[in-house]
């Protein structure tokens, strides 16, 4: 029941640069380690953020063109976007609170 949304190099110009809304994206990948410990959090901050910002995750591996063209060199990398731009970057796991600070901070 995850509101989780699976961004592409396919389709992140659509969901992602052109959203009316903020848009939170988990650049991940199944072999890291880390990732596993975001991902859940991530989820669970697509449910609380239901309506206000839309929220989803780039599989590093399967789409290379969207990772280079944002400069992915390590992951965790959690992107806030707003108006088709970058207005906050977290890289690294880090506990949900910290990413809760940094969301509503563009929700204001």
């Amino acid at each position: 029941m995850s509101k989780t949304i699976e961004f592409t190099d396919s389709n992140f110009a659509e969901e992602v640069e052109k959203s009316n809304t903020p848009v939170l994206v988990d650049f991940w990948a199944e072999w890291c380690g880390p990732c596993r410990m975001v991902g859940p959090i991530v989820d669970e901050l697509a449910g609380e953020y239901d309506g206000k910002v839309k929220v989803g995750k780039v599989n590093v591996d399967h789409n290379p063109e969207i990772s280079v063209k944002y400069g992915i060199r390590s992951i965790p990398a959690l992107m806030i976007f707003k108006d088709g731009e970058v207005v906050d970057q977290i890289i690294g796991a880090v506990p949900k609170n910290h990413l809760k600070k940094q969301i509503d901070a563009q929700l204001v």
